[in-house]
């Protein structure tokens, strides 16, 4: 079972408090109690300003991906049974790849991975891996269990379809457990192809109200 650290020293705005950009507050700590409480709360972190600001976030519309509304192509499925799946046997081979700093708007400051390094050693931070039968990680994703949500941070592959066979691991991995709340924080067209949807912030609230309700089995 997760450790529950200490609570936050702060005192987190409310997540309809965020401005017309959905940014709720800048500043505070990454301490895990913190992040927890962001996260119980709707909120997020996502430095800006290459990393000198840790801005809070809680965008409307919302990215989810609903559990029942994964969406896996004829290709997608064979490229499931080309890859082997492993669950937080590569916690910090994961993180580091999404942090690598030659991808495209990459945003995972040093800070940033030594935070969720200590959330998963703390057991409420989670890989899904996609390995090669030769023993190569070839993609993953990680990202944080409470309750029935699960608050997704970041995939990267290095070999195609990778992320997305790591991410229908996760669905039937959270169907199997009890979860209902995937977040993906904002849609893009690539997430948006596998069935993630936008709702609006009270719609989302509602949401995580009830996942961080329901008692799941453990993620792993």
């Amino acid at each position: 079972m997760p450790t529950e650290p200490p609570p936050t020293t702060w005192a987190l705005p409310p997540a309809t408090s965020a401005d017309a950009n959905g940014v709720v507050g800048v500043g505070a700590d990454l301490e895990p109690g913190t992040l927890l409480a962001a996260y119980r709360a709707g909120l997020f972190p996502m430095p800006v300003g290459g990393g000198r600001q840790l801005v809070w976030w809680s965008p409307d519309p919302r990215g989810v991906l609903p559990l029942d509304g994964l969406r896996i192509s004829r290709s997608l499925r064979r490229s499931c049974r080309r890859y082997e799946i492993r669950v937080d046997t590569a916690f910090e081979a994961v993180v580091a790849a999404c942090a690598d700093p030659s991808r495209e708007g990459s945003w995972i400051t040093d800070a940033m991975r030594s935070a969720y390094v200590r959330l998963h050693e703390l057991g409420w931070a989670h890989s899904v891996e996609a390995w090669t039968p030769d023993g190569r990680l070839a993609g993953g994703l990680y990202g944080v269990h409470v309750a029935g949500l699960f608050a997704g941070e970041s995939m990267f592959h290095h070999a195609r379809d990778a992320s997305k066979v790591a991410l229908v691991a996760l669905v039937e991995r959270l169907v199997a457990i009890g979860a209902t709340l995937l977040d993906v924080q904002w849609t893009t067209p690539h997430l948006r192809s596998l069935g993630a949807l936008d709702v609006p912030r009270s719609r989302y609230l509602e949401l995580l109200r009830e996942a961080l309700a329901t008692p799941t089995e453990p993620f792993v």
